[in-house]
């Protein structure tokens, strides 16, 4: 296998680096204090084609995987709050559509949402229904010419800067569990839709929203993929979107370890510098190792992915070991900085919150664990 970057994926990378030191790092300290990531950095991103997604013959098309992990990692290194708002209407919006939307809501969603025209989200998450994804209670009952949804879902990223939104629904309460529910594409600005802002301290400035469905009217056409199949069509997103966060998770270790290696050259604690002290070599050195070993899981699931292979089983253990590194090594550069890790405004302080937000989207731990493990019981035929 080989393990080297394509010169062209390269080149981006370098060019995405000059358009987020343009368009990105001037306006972050503005953004965390505003507590938004504005519409025109989706604009931007759109316009110089960072979405990665492309509209052919009136459907979407996926970029190809290790490209978008590159690019994705960079953006994730500076801010990963700004990094999960573009995964969001990129890996859980377009992907949705990618993966199970019929042709008209592809050119009518997909088109103007890679121009950034239009943003959209995902919500799946009720109170009742987090790790356990099929245990949802919005309600979707068939009217004339479509449904009708009522119910609530709790966590909503970007729900209150989308446009429209890919929501799971019941459509048939006495189903099996896999039967249950279905998907629909919905209007955020229909009569009945409510949102409300969450005062959340993880992935700022990104939004997190709740967004309440009082007998809010969807078309018919508006349901995505097979009725009944809902439950399907969200696991398979997330098992896509699972690659991007393990790609945000290694980024946001990769960043702080950085900042840590920089800060432990420089300063001096009982006569000598942090950096030298055994202890911190041997740390230094476990810590690199392991941040590589997920990159590799990470490049093999874009690799099965990309060569149209179940890719269930990589992406499972690519998230795992990202956000396992994530959660030690931006623990441990935030100890180097003392007592300044603390402070808000101090660069190290995001990335433990953010290390730990990681560990919540598309799956935890437990969940990649489980998942890992059933896969592994199908290989050996259990």
């Amino acid at each position: 296998m080989d393990f080297s970057i394509p010169e062209n994926y390269a080149r981006d990378v370098e060019d995405f680096k000059v358009f987020l030191k343009e368009k990105l790092m001037p306006n972050l300290s503005g953004w965390y204090r505003d507590g938004a990531v504005p519409r025109s950095f989706h604009e931007a991103m759109a316009e110089a084609g960072w979405f990665g997604f492309e509209m052919k013959e009136g459907r979407l098309v996926k970029p190809p995987a290790l490209k978008a992990a590159l690019v994705g990692e960079q953006i994730a290194m500076i801010s990963p709050g700004v990094a999960v708002a573009t995964l969001a209407h990129v890996d859980l919006g377009l992907m949705g559509l990618w993966v199970c939307g019929s042709e008209e809501l592809q050119h009518k969603y997909g088109e103007p949402g890679v121009r950034a025209r239009t943003l959209l989200c995902l919500g799946n998450t009720e109170t009742g229904a987090g790790t356990d994804v099929a245990n949802v209670s919005t309600r979707a009952e068939r009217v004339e010419g479509g449904w009708v949804l009522s119910g609530t879902k709790a966590y909503v990223t970007n729900g209150l800067i989308s446009d429209f939104g890919l929501f799971t629904a019941v459509t048939d309460p006495g189903a099996p569990r896999g039967g249950r529910l279905s998907m629909f594409v919905v209007d955020l600005n229909s009569e009945g839709v409510e949102r409300r802002k969450l005062n959340k301290q993880v992935w700022i400035p990104s939004d997190l929203t709740r967004v309440q469905f009082s007998r809010v009217f969807v078309p018919e056409d508006h349901l995505l993929g097979e009725l009944g199949r809902g439950l399907q069509h969200v696991l398979t997103i997330f098992t896509y979107s699972r690659v991007a966060i393990s790609t945000l998770s290694l980024a946001t270790a990769v960043a702080a370890f950085e900042m840590a290696i920089e800060h432990a050259g420089r300063r001096e604690v009982l006569g000598q510098k942090i950096i030298d002290f055994q202890a911190k070599t041997f740390e230094v050195a476990d810590f690199y190792a392991r941040m590589e070993a997920a990159r590799s899981m990470i490049w093999r699931a874009c690799w099965a992915m990309d060569e149209g292979k179940d890719f269930r089983l990589e992406s499972s253990m690519a998230k795992y070991l990202s956000v396992a590194v994530a959660r030690d090594v931006t623990t441990w550069a935030a100890d180097l900085f003392g007592a300044a890790s603390t402070i808000f405004e101090h660069p190290i302080h995001k990335f433990p919150m953010d290390a730990w937000a990681s560990s919540l989207g598309e799956g935890t731990q437990d969940v990649q664990k489980l998942i890992i493990f059933r896969q592994l019981m199908k290989k050996y035929g259990q």
